[in-house]
């Protein structure tokens, strides 16, 4: 039986660092590596809604794995030699009712960046 994989993936962690003029938070970017993110295409469903929600094409979908504890949450993420962006909510699954062999419980959306 064939076993999926994941792929180490940099996760550019957000730190506010002060405010600017207009009071707006000020952030720095670290890049932390995540191993075993599932990287998958996006079903046609997923990126037509993905427009029609959001206005953003979607390029691909992100699995995270369990215990992950980062916020993928509108964050810059690099992986095939790539940047992209993350958008939209994370779609969580309830961990517990996941099967153990699962190592994966929540979703995100990724557009290209620069």
């Amino acid at each position: 039986m064939a076993r999926i994989v994941g792929m180490p993936v940099t996760l550019y962690v957000k730190t506010e660092t002060g405010r600017d003029a207009l009071n707006n938070p000020v952030y720095e970017l670290s890049p932390v590596t995540v191993e075993n993110v599932l990287v998958g295409q996006p079903t046609t469903d997923e990126a037509t809604d993905a427009l029609n929600l959001y206005g953003k094409k979607l390029e691909y979908m992100l699995g995270v794995p369990k215990g992950d504890a980062h916020d993928w949450t509108d964050t810059q993420v690099e992986f095939f030699g790539k940047r992209f962006r993350t958008f939209g909510d994370t779609i969580q699954g309830i961990e517990a009712n996941l099967p153990r062999q699962l190592p994966w419980h929540r979703k995100v959306r990724v557009e290209r960046y620069g």
